[in-house]
Formats: structure tokens, C-alpha cells, sequence
């Protein structure tokens, strides 16, 4: 029960309180930890990239993993809670999105700003409505990435479990894209998939329950995961999610309009609510 309960605590503790400090927070350091290799990855030939790459990401994991099982077994059970909420992130989530709308109340550049806060790609020429679209697909990729797959692997492993994986996707988020990275970054990215492959179905299915479209749909995304909460989202909102060039989901759906926003916040907390009750019988039934 203690495991179910930590999940709970760090629920409420992300709710009243946000993100801890930047100096106390382990997403922080292993964001210092993987900007310790740089160019110095991307510089070695194909093989050899994807070798050291592999290697750093294999030593950072055994290391967060080391330590988070460390924590585990000496702090007391009751605080197991407060040690799980640095690795996941509700709270600043739907806040982050909804400023987004709100500074497109002042002016689409002011937006476009706003959501560069939020992803990789470049803001600069995005029209009001796709900066709606790149917000409201935000929001579902990170209910998965941020959330529900951190206490997914909680429940499974504990807190070495939801540690690892925020490396992992952390690790994908900083090596993971193409270019430069294309073979230093491989294997973090192929981590971050298999990690991520259950979670990112049980969130788009907390989302809009089970539907024969969303298979289709999710399946129109470069990547095996993020299409499931996103093509979820926007069955559930019945608007059309695309990314110029690359994607476009529910593709017979409205443009995103401004009260879409908030519905999409709305709507990923209530699949949060669906969701945490069956992590947590999980928890239970692993033990």
C-alpha cells in the first residue's frame, strides 16, 4: 500500500507545490550529466558514436539507478512520496500550456514565444493555429512522458524504476533527434521507445477509451509512441493535430480554437484521474 500511497503523495506535493529547486532536482543534474559528453559524441565516426553513446547512456542509468535504490531502501517508506515527485510533472505541465494560450491572447508572436518554451522545433513562422496545435500535442505527449509513465514504472519497479526511465526519456529529449545526433543518440532513443510503449497506450486510452481510429491515427507519426496520446487527444476534442510536413492527425477535424486549449487541459487531468487507480492496483499487485 505504501507504493500506491507515495504516488498519491506525489500528486498532492506536485499540486501544492511545483518543481522543486533546480539545485535539488535529479532532472536537472541528469540533463548536466548527459550535456557532459556535447559534440565530443557527435564527432566519432558512425560506430563509434553509437558505441560511446550506448556506453554513457548504460553508465548514466546504472548510476541513477544506483542511487535512487539507495534512497529507496534507507529513507523511510512515508517519504518514498516526496522522492517520487521530482520525476514527474503535472503541475508545470498545464501550466506552461495554458500560458501558451494565454500569450496568444496578446498577440501570436507573444505565443509563438511562449511555446518555445515547450518544443524542439522552430516557432518563429507558425500561424495562431498551429501554435494551438503544437500546444495541445505537447500537452498529450508529456501527460505520457512526464506523468503517467513515471508512475507506471514506479508501480513495476519502484523508484529506481520511474528514475530510470526519466533518464532514459530525458537522455532521448537531449541525444534522441536526428542530424548530429543521428548515430550518437540511437540508442538513446530506441530506449525511450520500449520504455515508453505500454505507458504511452495506457495514456491514450485513459484519454478517449478505445476507439478503431486511434490505431490508424496514431500510426501516422514518425515515432511508435507520442502518436497514441496525440491522436487520442485530438479524437477526443475532434480537432485536427498536425506538424507541417511530417504529420497531421484526425485529419477531418476543426482547427483548434482558443476554448480547445483549456478543454485538452481539462481532458488530460481527467485521464490522469482514470489512470493513477489502475497504476496504483498495479503497485499493489506487483507486491
Amino acid at each position: 500500500m505504501m507504493f500506491a500511497l507515495a504516488m498519491l503523495v506525489a500528486l498532492a506535493v506536485d499540486r501544492l507545490f511545483g518543481e522543486p529547486p533546480g539545485w535539488m532536482h535529479p532532472v536537472v543534474g541528469i540533463g548536466h550529466y548527459l550535456g557532459l559528453f556535447g559534440k565530443a559524441l557527435c564527432a566519432l565516426p558512425p560506430a563509434w558514436a553509437f558505441l560511446a553513446g550506448a556506453l554513457a547512456w548504460l553508465i548514466g542509468a546504472l548510476l541513477v539507478g544506483a542511487a535512487a535504490i539507495a534512497l529507496q531502501h534507507f529513507v523511510p517508506a512515508l517519504l518514498l512520496g516526496l522522492l517520487l515527485k521530482p520525476l514527474l510533472s503535472w503541475r508545470m505541465l498545464a501550466d506552461e500550456v495554458s500560458a501558451v494560450e494565454a500569450a496568444l491572447a496578446v498577440s501570436v508572436q507573444a505565443g509563438r514565444q511562449q511555446l518555445a518554451r515547450l518544443v524542439s522545433r522552430d516557432t518563429a513562422v507558425l500561424s495562431e493555429t498551429e501554435v494551438r496545435e503544437a500546444a495541445i500535442e505537447t500537452l498529450a505527449e508529456n501527460l505520457n512522458d512526464s506523468v503517467v509513465a513515471p508512475l507506471f514504472w514506479f508501480a513495476l519497479l519502484g523508484l529506481p524504476g520511474a528514475a530510470i526511465y526519466r533518464f532514459a526519456n530525458t537522455a532521448d529529449a537531449m541525444w534522441g533527434y536526428r542530424g548530429a545526433w543521428e548515430w550518437a543518440g540511437k540508442w538513446a532513443a530506441l530506449a525511450d521507445d520500449l520504455l515508453s510503449w505500454i505507458p504511452a497506450r495506457i495514456t491514450a486510452i485513459a484519454l478517449v477509451g478505445w476507439r478503431p481510429a486511434l490505431p490508424r491515427e496514431a500510426a501516422r507519426t514518425p515515432s511508435p509512441n507520442s502518436g497514441w496520446p496525440m491522436a487520442a487527444m485530438a479524437l477526443r476534442l475532434g480537432v485536427k493535430l498536425a506538424k507541417p510536413g511530417v504529420y497531421e492527425l484526425n485529419a477531418s477535424g476543426q482547427a483548434p480554437r482558443s476554448a480547445h486549449v483549456g478543454a485538452a487541459v481539462v481532458c488530460a487531468r481527467q485521464a490522469l484521474c482514470w489512470s493513477v487507480p489502475v497504476l496504483a492496483v498495479l503497485a499493489i499487485w506487483v507486491r
